[in-house]
């Protein structure tokens, strides 16, 4: 099982950016494990933010945030990033970041490793 940190997260105007990152110990990502980027505000269900394959090669985006977050990992670090750019109000959220193997899923429910969150607030 692998255990998932995640830094990063804080307070910015809207326009700003952020820069997250997911740290995985216990079991190296490797090339086969999905790992995803997710938020969620009081009151709503867990959302799919971005996703990465194992290799890196591939990526995967909520509309929300095309074209303004990227994510990128580094097998050799053992992390994960999600550069935020142009950031909103309407990102204010805890995000997480979470690990399953296998393909690329945006639903939350089938990921079985997380990280415990960090909050990111974005001020009009």
């Amino acid at each position: 099982q692998v255990q998932l940190v995640e830094s990063g997260g804080g307070l910015v105007q809207a326009g700003g950016s952020l820069r997250l990152s997911c740290v995985a110990s216990g079991r190296a990502f490797g090339v086969y494990t999905m790992v995803g980027w997710f938020r969620q505000t009081p009151g709503k269900e867990r959302e799919f933010v971005a996703g990465i394959a194992g290799s890196g090669g591939s990526t995967f985006y909520a509309d929300s945030v095309k074209g303004r977050f990227t994510i990128s990992r580094d097998n050799a670090k053992n992390t994960v990033y999600l550069q935020m750019n142009s950031l909103k109000p309407e990102d204010t959220a805890v995000y997480y970041c979470a690990a399953k193997p296998g393909y690329y899923s945006g639903n939350y429910k089938v990921y079985n490793a997380w990280g415990q969150g960090t909050q990111v607030t974005v001020s009009s």
